[in-house]
């Protein structure tokens, strides 16, 4: 299972259409306001630090999200990105899911020295392991273990080797 808190409205509601009693209009506005800046800023460092000033997620030095990533519009501070890590075209991360009668709040870990190929939607509340890598259109469904390769939907992940 993945490391994510559940949540309900009263009566039952939907919570995607009752979406700003669960979180702020104006902190969602100013989100995607810098998620849409930083998809087309070409230089990392600057992508980086708009993220990490105005959005609150923790990334390490040397790591590049590659152009048009979206990290998630709600709660990107949820998101935590280690060091020298490649994060791929159009890769989605989400730290959220609305579901009809709830929705799920969940740290995104991922660690130093990831690959993660283009395509990919990393799920709430997952983990990916320091040096594993994640091919290109990959949804992103439970943790992936240090130095592991992962692939596909279903993902299927294929852990190191023991060296003789």
């Amino acid at each position: 299972m993945r490391r994510t808190k559940r949540y309900t409205l009263e009566g039952g509601a939907n919570p995607l259409f009752h979406l700003y009693k669960t979180v702020s209009f104006w902190k969602t506005f100013k989100n995607i306001i810098v998620i849409e800046a930083g998809r087309f800023v070409p230089f990392a460092g600057w992508k980086n630090a708009l993220y990490r000033r105005l959005l609150g997620m923790k990334i390490g030095y040397g790591t590049a999200f590659a152009y048009k990533v979206v990290p998630d519009i709600i709660f990107p501070e949820q998101i935590s990105v280690g060091r020298n890590t490649i994060i791929g075209y159009n890769t989605t991360i989400l730290a959220h899911e609305y579901l009809t009668s709830e929705y799920r709040i969940g740290p995104v870990v991922i660690g130093n020295n990831v690959m993660i190929g283009a395509n990919c939607t990393i799920l709430p509340g997952i983990e990916i392991g320091d040096g594993a890598v994640v091919s290109a259109m990959t949804l992103v469904n439970k943790d992936v273990p240090p130095g592991a390769f992962a692939g596909g939907n279903p993902m299927i992940i294929k852990p190191v080797s023991a060296k003789s």
